[in-house]
């Protein structure tokens, strides 16, 4: 029977008695070690390997958030994640979480589409131009340099080198002139800046950084970023400093045949005339290949790009050129837009090189991106769908790398000046296949 002095009854005068006592459930420790959930797939580049238990897994570490701080799911990249790998919880498993850090990368490029008949000691000062820049970047990476600062780094030492179209050695307008242009953009939060028009300034790349660290813009041509460049203290020349003997003979060659070369080329001996070049490198070559409607050996694209990605995991891409052999004043080609010639984000970093009209149309570097984030595709799968899918017509080639350290390259033409290293001590320079 129930007494009478239950001191709590139901409107229906039924009497409520205590229930079982529930015991509250223990705080947290900020020091306590999660427990982790074994559903998830492990990371590819886990240090930990038991062949008897569930393989360790990416562990997301939580942070709090607040009304100032809090981001949609849907802008935040990957690289914004403060990322660990954690051991399987077993007996003898004491260890707390580690940070990951990510086997860093680095490849370059000078330009795709090769005439086959260059000559050996051209190729061969190519390939030293490239390796010793490639070092830069090694001994950046080597020492914990930032993928954006390594990619500034490498391509000003080929701005400097008149051996590629970029910075010194730039291909020429109608009116004799260089007009430069240069992209960077940082995968950590997408971040980018450009520049086009560039006349004065001896290193365009770094005016392409100053303009995304220093501006409210992205893009700046002409004038306007020759002004701020002066603004931001850069190093200035004479429009004459960029300007070679070399390149003055193939612009005369040009403007005979009324073309637009890609960048400059390098003259067969005894061809006076540009009629008598195309007709003799026709004769020379048997793949018959063109290039804007010149035969390749008139053909010799030498933009030059770096993409990398840095031991924390974080990517970057800077291009930079001088353009077409007798192109119109004010033409602007792929190599500062923003997923066309350049593009890095959490994924993939990705340097283009080639025809800028077809590049431009395809937005080619970004494309890479894309297969990779939509179709699931790793890195040099998505580099060669891209080079076979979505440059219809044209010719052109890109380096790329991942946010997990790998490495990629693809043209679609003949040879392409390239080089790349890895962490693991990997090093590699060529031109053609």
């Amino acid at each position: 029977a129930v007494p009478d002095t239950v001191p709590f009854r139901s409107e229906e005068g039924i009497p409520l008695l205590p229930g079982p006592k529930i015991p509250k459930l223990a705080a947290h420790k900020p020091n306590q070690t999660p427990r982790v959930r074994r559903s998830l797939p492990c990371h590819p580049r886990s240090p930990y390997k038991y062949p008897s238990l569930p393989p360790p897994i990416l562990h997301l570490q939580h942070r709090p958030t607040n009304r100032a701080t809090r981001k949609s799911r849907a802008s935040r990249s990957h690289s914004d994640t403060e990322r660990s790998i954690q051991e399987p919880d077993t007996p003898n498993n004491t260890t707390p979480p580690t940070t990951y850090m990510a086997r860093w990368a680095i490849a370059i490029h000078g330009g795709a589409g090769v005439d086959p008949n260059l000559p050996e000691h051209r190729q061969e000062e190519a390939k030293r131009v490239l390796a010793r820049c490639l070092q830069v970047g090694v001994d950046l990476l080597r020492a914990g340099a930032t993928a954006l600062d390594v990619v500034e780094a490498v391509v000003r030492e080929l701005e400097t080198d008149p051996c590629f179209n970029s910075g010194r050695g730039s291909a020429l307008t109608r009116a004799g002139t260089v007009e430069m242009e240069a992209s960077i953009m940082d995968g950590r939060g997408r971040r980018c800046g450009a520049v086009s028009g560039v006349s004065t300034v001896k290193n365009p790349v770094s005016l392409a950084r100053r303009v995304m660290d220093k501006s409210p813009h992205s893009y700046l041509a002409f004038d306007g970023a020759e002004d701020f460049a002066r603004e931001q203290g850069l190093e200035v020349v004479d429009n004459s400093y960029f300007i070679t003997e070399e390149n003055i003979g193939m612009l005369k060659l040009a403007k005979e045949a009324n073309s637009i070369l890609f960048d400059y080329r390098i003259p067969l001996a005894g061809a006076d005339t540009c009629s008598a070049l195309a007709a003799a490198t026709e004769n020379l070559n048997s793949n018959g290949m063109v290039m804007n409607g010149l035969p390749i050996s008139i053909y010799a694209p030498e933009t030059v790009g770096c993409a990398v990605v840095d031991s924390d995991g974080f990517t970057a891409a800077a291009t930079s050129t001088g353009g077409l052999m007798n192109k119109m004043t004010g033409r602007i080609g792929d190599s500062p837009l923003i997923g066309a010639g350049t593009y890095a984000c959490g994924h993939c970093a990705v340097s283009c090189t080639g025809e800028g009209e077809a590049i431009i149309r395809s937005t080619l570097a970004r494309d890479v991106a894309a297969v990779m984030e939509y179709k699931g595709l790793p890195l040099q799968e998505a580099v060669d769908f891209c080079v076979k899918e979505r440059l219809d017509e044209g010719f052109a080639g890109l380096i790329a790398v991942s946010g997990t350290g790998e490495v990629a390259y693809g043209f679609n033409c003949t040879g392409m000046f390239r080089g790349c290293a890895t962490e693991d001590g990997f090093m590699e320079v060529g031109i053609w296949e």
